[in-house]
Order: C-alpha cells, then structure tokens, then sequence
C-alpha cells in the first residue's frame, strides 16, 4: 500500500478567491498526477469549510481561514480519501462551521479525523480499505487547548504532549494495531517556523513509534523537517497564500509517497514542490536542487540516508523480517 502525504493545506483567505473562481487552478496538474499514484492521500486540512459562523472570539488570534463548500473541488481532484482536521484553524468560524466543515467532506466521500461534533467524534479514528489492505488514521493536535472537544462541546482532538503522550491516544493506536494493516498517525504539533523538531515533538515520536505506529507524519512548522525512523517529524506546507520567509523557504515543500509492507514502511518517494501564491506546482530545477540539500541535510540528523532517484528523493527502510530458510 503507498500512502499520499501533504501537510498544511489552508484553502482559505485569497485562496478561497481562487476556490470560488477556479477549483482546479489551485493545484498544478503535474502535482495531481503525483497525488494519484497513491492508493490512499491524507493531508491537513487547515481552514473550515463552510459559508456560516463567525470568528473564534480571541481577542489574540490573528489569523481565520474558511473556504467555501467548492473546496471540496480541490480535494477530489487532488483524490484525497481522509484529512485531519487536528489543528489550530479548525474552529476559526466557530463549532457552527466545524460541524458544516465534517458533513461538506462526507458528502464528497472524503474521510475527517481529529475534530467534531463533541470529543467521542473528535478521537474517533478512521478506517480506510485499499490496495487490498486496511489502514487505521488517528488526528491529534498539540494547540490550542482552548479549541479541545469535551462531552458537550465540538472542537478538535487535543492532546497535551508536552509531557507524555496521553492514553486516550496510545490506546487509540494499539486498538487501531490489532485490527488494520497499518496504522497512521498524523499530529499537529510544535511551533510554527522552526527549522527542526522541538524536544517535545522528538519524544511524542518515540512513544507513538513504540506504542505501534506504523507511520507518524506531523505538521504545524509550516516547512519540512527530516525523516526518521517511521517518522515523518513535519510535512511542511502545501497549499497557502503565506508571506515567505526568505531563510526558511516556506514557499518550497514536499509531497511524500510511502509505500507500507504490513505494519512497516519500507520506502518513501519525496517530490520537489513550489508553493506560489495560492497555487502549488513540481519545483523548477533549481528549486528542486535547494529543496534537495535542505532535505538531506534535515534527515542526517536522524541517521538517515536519502537518494535521487529521476528527481525525486528517496528513502529505503531495511525489511525487519528474518529470512526464511
């Protein structure tokens, strides 16, 4: 089974301009066809969907991101099956528009982890068939506390990781373990702008890893960090109509292809992407070389080597099985 991977897609703003006017000009048709040769595509969704609400009432926040119901355009072509909802953008526009952002995804046949209609909804995973093989997908976000779901009230999947990893979510993935192929968890986690995994996130992995995990893919940091052992620490942006910061490169990113053997990946595909102004596209030549070096560089951190293989990098993870014989 090869999963799709993308990280924060924020479809709001003046890329809602750009949902409302022209779907399917937010992707390139080059990243589609990438996108595609996944058998299941998972990615963060970091706006509400919706045309209803009003703004989270936070005299602090100073960013709101909601896309209209044709958002959904963007994510079909795309052929996303589940996102995570797990994030700090979720309850923008209120439960109202959380609740709209859940049942637009479900009737486009798209599934929704990590927020919902009251915290039994917001932890529940999902389960998805493909390739002949069945996945498990955990949401969960690190921040805001104050948009956590509780017995009464929508919000999302919160989990305090500052510490430890909390048991609602180890038990949600040992319980995932004993009855699906593989299992993906996907957090929200860490400070935004950073160029590496903060302690905390480093230690969320190890536990999540252990506790049975099959592949763990994070985002928050808006750029992509290194890959470690079945830990992809940040996927970095993928759709936005963010400023750049002209060190980190935030408008250069990745989309990952993890191809899983049972409970293990054994090998990811990273492909080079540019991130324009409400538009994604394959990175040119030289911002393929630039995203390249950076990733490297990312992954020796953690022991790991990467290749190119026709422009696209590539990590190989040994088989675990003993040999037969």
């Amino acid at each position: 089974m090869t999963v799709g991977l993308a990280g924060d897609t924020m479809l709001g703003r003046m890329v809602a301009e750009r949902v409302a006017a022209a779907p399917a000009s937010v992707v390139a048709d080059d990243v589609v066809a990438v996108a595609h040769e996944a058998d299941l595509f998972v990615l963060n969704l970091e706006c509400a969907i919706s045309d209803r609400g009003r703004p989270w009432p936070d005299p602090y926040k100073p960013y709101f991101f909601r896309a209209p119901p044709a958002a959904t355009e963007v994510l079909t072509r795309l052929g996303v099956d589940c996102v995570t909802l797990a994030n700090n953008h979720a309850l923008d526009f209120g439960a109202e528009a959380l609740v709209d952002t859940v049942d637009h995804l479900a009737a486009a046949g798209i599934a929704s982890v990590g927020a919902g209609a009251d915290q039994g909804a917001a932890r529940r995973p999902a389960v998805l068939d493909a390739a002949g093989g069945r996945i498990g997908v955990v949401g969960l976000t690190d921040h805001p506390q104050d948009f956590a779901a509780t017995p009464e009230h929508a919000g999302v999947a919160f989990a305090d990781l500052r510490d430890d990893v909390p048991e609602w979510v180890l038990d949600t993935v040992g319980d995932l373990r004993d009855r699906t192929d593989a299992v993906l968890v996907t957090p929200h986690w860490g400070p935004n702008m950073v160029p590496e995994p903060v302690p905390h996130v480093r230690r969320a992995a190890e536990v999540l890893h252990r506790s049975g995990a099959s592949l763990v893919a994070g985002h928050s940091a808006h750029v992509f960090h290194g890959v470690g052992d079945g830990v992809l620490y940040d996927l970095g942006d993928f759709v936005d109509d963010y400023a750049t910061d002209p060190a980190l490169r935030n408008d250069r990113g990745l989309l990952f292809l993890v191809t899983l053997h049972g409970h293990r990946p054994v090998r990811l595909q990273a492909v080079p992407l540019a991130l324009d102004y409400c538009h994604t596209r394959r990175a040119a030549p030289d911002e393929a070389r630039w995203i390249a070096d950076r990733f490297r560089r990312a992954c020796a951190a953690f022991g790991t080597e990467v290749s190119d293989e026709d422009g696209r990098l590539v990590i190989e993870w040994p088989d675990p099985s003993p040999p037969s014989g």
